[in-house]
């Protein structure tokens, strides 16, 4: 990832962040019609277009904005999302980027333990939202393994990027296992034993978030 900063791989800055952001948009627009079939299987056949859309909302207010610090850019992302994406992935990333933001207030740049914190921020902020844990086959099968590689990077004692990449594999690993999964949350918990067999959507756009940040 480009952080903006130096190649010691120490913090996230607002030009990483921003970089991030633009590599996520990239990533949605080139698999825009794979998020479509795969919800066209278990779901409303729309999270590619919807996606799509949010992320051009959000190269839009990068585009028109400047940002001096991270949680700033973060909550306009969220807001960007919220406004801009429909069905439950907006409240969704919407919370995600705003719940980010909290732990990062009035920092330009940000360590390692400080990113952890904005990354569990962000996904507790999804578990709340929307009320799932793991194994109910939504994008949290994405991320809490992301969250796990992560912590153990740096327990570890990895930098910054090789916890984000590490996180990274591990978000696709747990997309990857939604597949036998039977969905108990969302429009695919309708179809029951059905919706075994798919691999999730939501855990796959989450997946790409997490390789974003490694570009």
């Amino acid at each position: 990832m480009d952080t903006g900063t130096t190649p010691t791989d120490s913090t996230l800055t607002v030009a990483g962040l921003t970089a991030w952001l633009r590599a996520y948009a990239t990533l949605i627009t080139r698999h825009e019609d794979e998020l479509t079939e795969l919800d066209a299987a278990i779901g409303d056949a729309d999270h590619g277009t919807n996606m799509a859309r949010g992320m051009k909302s959000v190269t839009a207010l990068l585009a028109d904005r400047t940002f001096e610090t991270l949680d700033a850019l973060a909550k306009q992302t969220g807001m960007a999302l919220v406004s801009s994406v429909g069905g439950a992935s907006g409240p969704l990333y919407g919370t995600f980027w705003i719940r980010f933001a909290r732990p990062l207030a009035g920092l330009a740049e940000a360590d390692a333990e400080e990113l952890g914190r904005a990354l569990h921020a962000a996904v507790e902020g999804v578990r709340q939202r929307g009320k799932a844990e793991a194994g109910d086959k939504t994008m949290l099968d994405a991320l809490l393994p992301a969250l796990d590689a992560y912590d153990t990077a740096l327990a570890e004692g990895a930098g910054l990027s090789t916890a984000l990449a590490r996180a990274a594999d591990a978000a696709e690993a747990g997309c990857a296992a939604t597949i036998p999964l039977v969905a108990h949350k969302g429009r695919a918990s309708y179809l029951g034993e059905r919706s075994a067999g798919h691999q999730d959507p939501g855990a796959t756009s989450a997946a790409l978030l997490l390789r974003a940040a490694t570009r």
